[in-house]
């Protein structure tokens, strides 16, 4: 069982960054893939960045890569998204999500996702 607290959300003008944190409790998180996905009203829950359990590998959405970094850092069991030059169709609720899987592994679809946060609300001001 993993409970997922995501953190770091608010309001930031078109062209800033900001950073998102997702802290997880329970046991194992270092066996936890993890991804970071975004809901906008009305819209589906979209992928934004996953990373394996061991951080080897990562992958991105493409409206979003070159403009942010999901890393984690096992030890504090911690998964983070920063995000840079930031849109006003960036705006959403962020969510974090843990699925537990061998190293290396991404997990891409939002629906092999086992655990979620309860999400962290991101505007974008233009």
């Amino acid at each position: 069982q993993v409970q997922l607290v995501e953190s770091g959300g608010g309001l930031v003008q078109a062209g800033g960054s900001l950073g998102l944190s997702c802290a997880a409790s329970g046991r194992a998180f270092s066996t936890y893939a993890m991804g970071w996905f975004r809901q906008a009203p009305g819209k589906e829950r979209d992928l934004v960045a996953v990373i394996s359990s061991d951080g080897g590998r990562t992958l991105y959405a493409d409206s979003v890569k070159g403009r942010s970094t999901i890393s984690r850092d096992n030890a504090k069991s911690t998964v983070y998204l920063q995000m840079n030059s930031l849109k006003p169709e960036d705006a959403a609720v962020y969510y974090c999500a843990a699925d537990r899987r061998l190293p290396n592994i991404l997990v891409i679809p939002a629906k092999e996702y086992e655990y979620w946060g309860q999400g962290t609300q991101v505007t974008v001001s233009s």
